[in-house]
């Protein structure tokens, strides 16, 4: 890895597993009013002044990551850009199974199944997967960085949206987050004493 990457615009830059987020987008946005209304949360949901501020920069360090892709060349042939495409590729897997079962869920009930049942945010675990592959397959330290950065903020992104959900869905959001963990994994079922 390179302290300070190569950069110029090309066919071959890490733009090309970025642009599966566009791919996304439309997938979610062109099928109707719903699926476009119930993939944001409203922009009256309450937040803190810190949750607005960490908001703003969640979205920044994305965009900053997607338009820097245009100019940051992949690594073939090297042992990163190996590491990136199989961090990648889970990504997209993820990406892909989250996107379908987001959309496949009625929306008056929690999103809890497929990859919802092993992470209550799958997206946003898939984004931090795929970025940190691009950031690999590229060789830059200054794209995983920006992949560190928006993790961190997806972080309390994520407590904002449970926040929403909880006020939305109630008892039913409560007990799926009592059974899935926030981000990856299994959750041990605690037991309580009397």
């Amino acid at each position: 890895m390179e302290l300070i990457p190569d950069i110029r615009p090309g066919i071959w830059n890490a733009w090309i597993l970025m642009s599966v987020f566009i791919l996304q987008m439309l997938v979610i946005m062109l099928p109707g009013k719903r699926s476009r209304k119930s993939s944001h949360l409203p922009s009256k949901t309450k937040r803190s002044g810190l949750e607005k501020y960490i908001g703003v920069i969640a979205n920044i360090s994305w965009l900053v990551a997607l338009v820097y892709s245009i100019f940051l060349p992949l690594k073939p042939g090297t042992v990163w850009f190996y590491t990136g495409i199989f961090v990648f590729v889970t990504g997209l897997a993820v990406l892909a199974i989250s996107t379908i079962n987001f959309m496949s869920t009625p929306t008056d009930k929690p999103i809890a199944k497929g990859v919802y049942r092993f992470s209550r945010h799958p997206m946003y675990l898939a984004t931090f997967l795929i970025c940190l592959g691009a950031g690999f397959a590229s060789g830059s330290w200054v794209f995983i960085f920006l992949t560190v950065v928006m993790i961190l903020c997806f972080h309390i992104e994520a407590l904002v949206e449970e926040r929403y959900c909880i006020d939305k869905y109630g008892d039913a959001y409560r007990k799926y987050m009592d059974n899935t963990p926030r981000w990856i994994g299994f959750k041990i079922m605690r037991i309580h004493k009397s």
